[in-house]
């Protein structure tokens, strides 16, 4: 069963009379009188990430990720908790000393506070993050509207390459070896963004499960589609080194997902605000595409105007 599916059947019901649910459909529960957003994400060895040979990083990627539900949101987050579930190996000395210098390492780049938690004891490694952030205004999903332009912050696909290295099915240069992995381990995140996205997106997401993925998550209740110009979709220098080399295809790596780039639609008079802001900013930018009338064909085309069929669109949640 597909994760939406799943929640319209058992779970939304129980969500019906509570507005700050945002119907389930959202990353964030938003209490407007409040001005309370909060986000939960569950990480789990061996699915969201590889071992535990890493822990200092694993726990910067994972408390990075949960930031970003709140940054894509126009939400700086303030307070973060953590449950954890592990063994002795998992939680020994050597390692809880690296988890504990990584979070104080964390907290003083972004200004996030940790707050509480929990601890079990279990075979199985995992983690929990919660974090909370205040605001009287969000950027939800499904606002979209025809015409949008589509954007998306930094670049796409570094953190699969990363990925595949560490995995050992991609060997490159220690420089670019160590380039890729750092990316997977340690993704930007834009906390300056957030008052600026506010203003000008009608919709945004992070994009954790892949590009097309989390677009069709973002407009999944409207009655849209869209074209991607592939062209358009950014990547780094490094990583088109490695399409120039025919090491891999760039259609193989831009939904592959763990970017936690932001993923926005705004309207068409806003282009050049975007593009003054963001460089005001320091933060790349790209004009990927525009929403359309459903009538259309969601599609990604290339320059001759062909279109363009991924093999993977990103990471789908089922049970």
């Amino acid at each position: 069963m597909h994760e939406f599916e799943l929640i319209k059947k058992y779970f939304s019901n129980l969500s019906s009379y509570n507005k700050s649910s945002l119907d389930l459909n959202d990353d964030v529960f938003f209490d407007k009188s409040k001005k309370l957003v909060i986000s939960i994400d569950t990480y789990i060895e061996g699915v969201h990430f590889i071992d535990f040979r890493y822990p200092g990083l694993v726990i910067k990627k994972i408390l990075r990720s949960s930031i970003s539900d709140l940054i894509c949101k126009g939400v700086y987050p303030k307070y973060y908790f953590i449950s954890a579930s592990g063994n002795k190996k998992s939680f020994s000395k050597n390692n809880l000393k690296k988890i504990s210098s990584s979070l104080n390492q964390e907290q003083k780049k972004y200004s996030i506070y940790l707050s509480g938690g929990d601890t079990v004891f279990s075979k199985k490694l995992s983690f929990t993050i919660t974090t909370i952030g205040f605001s009287n205004k969000i950027i939800s999903r499904n606002r979209a509207k025809v015409n949008d332009d589509i954007y998306v912050t930094g670049n796409l696909g570094d953190s699969f390459i990363g990925l595949k290295i560490l995995k050992k099915k991609l060997n490159l240069s220690k420089i670019l070896n160590n380039y890729f992995q750092k990316k997977y381990f340690c993704p930007e995140i834009y906390t300056n963004i957030s008052k600026k996205l506010l203003s000008l997106a009608n919709t945004s997401i992070d994009i954790s499960d892949g590009l097309i993925a989390d677009l069709e998550k973002l407009i999944n209740k409207q009655k849209l589609s869209y074209i991607l110009y592939f062209k358009d979709i950014p990547v780094s220098k490094n990583l088109k080194k490695l399409i120039n080399l025919k090491k891999i295809k760039k259609q193989t790596c831009i939904s592959r997902g763990d970017d936690y780039q932001i993923l926005f639609t705004a309207s068409r008079s806003k282009s050049r605000i975007i593009a003054q802001s963001f460089k005001d900013l320091g933060i790349k930018v790209s004009k990927i595409g525009k929403i359309c009338p459903v009538s259309q064909k969601s599609q990604i085309i290339d320059e001759k105007n062909k279109n363009i069929t991924l093999k993977n669109k990103g990471y789908f949640h089922s049970f």
